[in-house]
Parts: C-alpha cells; sequence; structure tokens
C-alpha cells in the first residue's frame, strides 16, 4: 500500500498531512510552492489548462470569470436550493443547473459538478505529496464538516475518486481536530470542538476517557463561515464606492473579486490590530479617467458592526449541541478553537460567551483537522502497529428515516447515533391489493419530509396482492462509519428484497 494522507478539504484552503510511523506524530506537507496550506481555487483557461492555489488565486484578478472558489459550499447542493440561489448572485463565476437539477458551474462553455471541481485540489495535493516525500499516495482519509449531509458526504467521497485516490475514510472535521490535539488520557474529559472555518461552522462534544474519544453530540450551520463575514464586507465596500464615486460595481465581476480579495486581508489585519486602512487602485474605469477606492480608516469595531448578525447565529448550534448531548456548559472542561476564523477575536469571545470556557489553540487552526485526518489514516490503515490507538467514536449529524402516509416523516436513525449503525423497522401496506412499495430516504430533523431532505428512492416490487396492512415490509438502514447509508426493503413472507446505496438526487427527483 501506497501513502493515506489525511486532507482537509476546506471551503478556502486545503491542507494535508501524513504520520511519521517511527514517532507516530503527525506533520503537515507543504505543497510545491512550499505553502502548508493551499487556497481551495481551481483556474480554468481556453485552452484547458487548470492551475490549483496560490497559482489560480492570482489570476483571479484578470479572470474572475474562469476561477473558481468555495465551490465546497455547492457541492451535493440542489440548484433550486434558496441558500445556492442567494450565493450565485456574490459570485463572480457562473452557477449553473445540471441536467439532473444539481448546482454545477460552467466555465468556458463546459458544466462541471463541484465534486469534480474539488477533484482538481485533490489531485494537486496527491501529487505534491508524492514529490515531497517520492513514494506514491494509494489514499487519503478526507475531513468533511461535522453538519454535512448524505449527498455532500458521497459526493466528497467521489471527489477523491476523482483525482485517483482510495477514500478510506471520512471524517467529521471537529472530531479529527480533537484527535491532533492533546488530551489526558488518564482522566475522563468533555471537550467541545468550535469549528468555525471558510465556509461551514461546526461545534462537537466528545468525553475523552481511556483512550476512547466518543462524540456526544454535534451541530453546525453549513452557510456560515468566513465567506458570509467577507461578503458583508464586500457589499460594505461596494456600498463607500457608491457613494464616493457615483458608481456601482454590481455586475463587474473583476472589480467585485478585488473587494472581496481586499475584505479578506482587511479582515485578517483586524485580528491583530485595531484599525487598518484600505486604498484600491484603478478600481473602476470610467470616460473621465480611472476610479480608485480610499478608507484612510476601517476599524475592528465597525468590522464587528458588519457581522454582528453573523457572530449571533453561532448561538444556536452551541445551545442544540449542549441539549442533545445532556451537557450544561458546567459540565465542559475544555473548549478547542479550530478554523481560521477563530483568530478574529469576536469569534473567540462568542465561542467563550455560550461555551463557557476560553477557547484553546494548541495546534495551528489551519492545521488541525488536516493532522488529525493523518492519525486517523494510521488508525485506519495500520501503519504504525507499535503506536498506541484511540478508539473513536463519532456520530450522525442528522436524522435518518423514510415518507409514510400523508407525507410523516418516520425515523429509523435518529440524530447523534453512534455509527456504524444498523436499524430496522417493520411497515404495512397502506392499500388493498398493493403489490409494490416505493421507499423514499429523507434526512432532517422536520416533522413531515417537505421540511427535509431527499436523499433517494427504493421500490420493492413483487408482493402478495392482500389487503392493506396485511403485508408487512422491513425496512433496513445501515450507515457506516462514513455516514454512507445503505437502504435494504424485505418482505418477510417471500423474501423479495431491493437495496440500495444511496445516490445523489435524479433529474426525476422531488
Amino acid at each position: 500500500m501506497g501513502i493515506v494522507l489525511g486532507i482537509d478539504l476546506g471551503t478556502t484552503n486545503s491542507c494535508m498531512a501524513v504520520v511519521d510511523p517511527s514517532t507516530g506524530q503527525a506533520r503537515v506537507l507543504p505543497n510545491r510552492e512550499g505553502e502548508r496550506t493551499t487556497p481551495s481555487v481551481v483556474g480554468f483557461d481556453a485552452s484547458g489548462k487548470v492551475t490549483v492555489g496560490s497559482t489560480a488565486h492570482r489570476q483571479a484578478v484578470l479572470h474572475p470569470r474562469e476561477t473558481i472558489f468555495g465551490v465546497k459550499r455547492l457541492i451535493g447542493r440542489r440548484f433550486s436550493d434558496p441558500a445556492v440561489q442567494k450565493l450565485m448572485k456574490l459570485l463572480p463565476y457562473e452557477v449553473v443547473s445540471d441536467p439532473a437539477g444539481n448546482a454545477a458551474v460552467r466555465v468556458h462553455g463546459q458544466v462541471m459538478s463541484p465534486a469534480e471541481v474539488s477533484s482538481h485540489v485533490l489531485r494537486c495535493l496527491k501529487e505534491s505529496a508524492e514529490a515531497q516525500l517520492g513514494q506514491p499516495v494509494e489514499g487519503a482519509v478526507i475531513t468533511v464538516p461535522a453538519y454535512f449531509d448524505e449527498v455532500q458526504r458521497q459526493e466528497t467521497k467521489a471527489a477523491g475518486q476523482r483525482a485517483g485516490l482510495t477514500v478510506h475514510r471520512l471524517i467529521n472535521e471537529p472530531t479529527a481536530a480533537m484527535l491532533a490535539s492533546r488530551f489526558d488520557e488518564s482522566r475522563p474529559e468533555n471537550i467541545a470542538v468550535f469549528d468555525l472555518g471558510g465556509g461551514t461552522f461546526d461545534i462537537s462534544l466528545l468525553h475523552v476517557e481511556d483512550e476512547v474519544v466518543q462524540v456526544l453530540s454535534t451541530c453546525g450551520d453549513n452557510f456560515l463561515g468566513g465567506d458570509n463575514f467577507d461578503e458583508l464586507v464586500v457589499e460594505a465596500l461596494r456600498r463607500i464606492f457608491l457613494k464616493q464615486t457615483g458608481v456601482d460595481l454590481t455586475g463587474n465581476p473583476e472589480a467585485l473579486w478585488r473587494l472581496k480579495d481586499s475584505a479578506e486581508s482587511t479582515k485578517r489585519t483586524l485580528s491583530e490590530l485595531d484599525q487598518t486602512s484600505i486604498d484600491l487602485a484603478y478600481l473602476a474605469a470610467t470616460p473621465q479617467g480611472p476610479l480608485h477606492l480610499s478608507i484612510p480608516s476601517f476599524s475592528r469595531t465597525l468590522l464587528e458592526n458588519l457581522v454582528a448578525r453573523e457572530l449571533e447565529r453561532l448561538r444556536a448550534p452551541c445551545e442544540q449541541a449542549l441539549q442533545d448531548a445532556g451537557l450544561t456548559v458546567k459540565d465542559i472542561h475544555r473548549v478547542i478553537l479550530v478554523g481560521g476564523m477563530t483568530r478574529m477575536p469576536a469569534v473567540r469571545t462568542r465561542a467563550e460567551q455560550y461555551l463557557g470556557h476560553p477557547g484553546e489553540r494548541s495546534v495551528n487552526p489551519d492545521e488541525a483537522v488536516a493532522m488529525g485526518a493523518a492519525l486517523e489514516a494510521d488508525i485506519v490503515t495500520g501503519t504504525s502497529p507499535e503506536m498506541p490507538k484511540v478508539l473513536l467514536l463519532d456520530v450522525l449529524s442528522r436524522s435518518l428515516g423514510i415518507r409514510t402516509e400523508g407525507g410523516r416523516f418516520s425515523v429509523l436513525i435518529p440524530r447523534n447515533t453512534t455509527i456504524p449503525a444498523r436499524e430496522t423497522k417493520v411497515f404495512a401496506t397502506t392499500f388493498d391489493q398493493q403489490t409494490h412499495v416505493d421507499i423514499e430516504v429523507y434526512q432532517g430533523e422536520a416533522p413531515t419530509v417537505d421540511g427535509n431532505r431527499y436523499l433517494g428512492e427504493l421500490q420493492l416490487a413483487g408482493l402478495p396482492a392482500a389487503a392493506a396492512g396485511s403485508v408487512r415490509v422491513a425496512v433496513d438502514f445501515t450507515i457506516d462509519a462514513d455516514g454512507i447509508l445503505h437502504v435494504t426493503a424485505r418482505e418477510p413472507a417471500t423474501g423479495r428484497k431491493a437495496e440500495a446505496t444511496l445516490r445523489p438526487p435524479t433529474a426525476s427527483s422531488p
């Protein structure tokens, strides 16, 4: 077997790590440009050439329509999703519907899935690691936001496979960060991992005792991250420029990219300083000459006021995770901060406010997730058999169930169930002479299927024609350690069976 990497496939940046078999310690591998993290940016030119990382990021100022960033926020989503509709208005590149109704991007007339775009990032990491280690990279453990649903997980796995990787496991990002952090195995602890990255927010509560890491609960928001903060700053800069010059930059992708780039750097600077200045020369051109944006003072207070609503959105997932775990803030022993956005002082303040403890950053927040993934890769593959291993018990982030009469949602496996898991329920036919059943599978917490995520369906045919309620069908859900669902429907009397590993919805799906 070749090398198995730990990969944090991030919204803004990605990172890879590997375990040294002689020490059992994880270390980050730089990319070919010597960077410890790689921007999750993919550039395309008319000839078909693909660039990834900082090279692609640099081309975006001139070719924003051909430069794809933040695609993780689109992965596994329907084009009609209101969040996608809102997001696409803020992106300089084109977001379209593929033939199946899923969100995709179009560059130079070619429609590509988010998984295909992400595969270029993963392939770049794989090739960089092979060049550095002098050995082939066979596979990876790839991290995903804890609150990713079934389809998003499968699409992430598909991205890895497209990149030529065997995906040995998907692991939740907060759980990976926990593995990378130091903890005292001699005493039981309840640890909160607060993970705010570029595109997603996750909060996981874990219990650690005797080399066993058990996730008690997880919650989050798949559309809350640094990108939201950047968008609010971009909108503020656009309004300021409009007031200063009378020119609206809406619809000018080159200018909007420069505003986004400035928003990111301003946000980083204000994590260290109380104020900064913004100067963007030649931001727009008019018949009277070029126009510039100049803001002599942009303060941390102004930034915090702009993003106050996003900061408040961090509260509800924390409270829900505590409730699901049956804990209060007094039961928490430590809070670990992960993700680049936890460098922002206001974010750290909110984490302490909501979880009752100052946040720790014992591992670089940009690298902790990849290092934890590398440690899990070492455990999964048994690369360092002489090293002590941690038993990881992760959980299902959202309930899984099926549609029943009247559009109700019948849960088979509730959220925060330890995985792998298996559950079987028996249902009866609902009308006379029924010879088949269509089993529609959903994921979510709403009492009716209309409020949940449709995952797919399977049909069990050939049932004996009989009175309503007299034919029984056993529905079995098996979910593996990656959070991938396998469904089986069986009629016990005849032994007829139908089964499927659910895939992303097709064009005919609701």
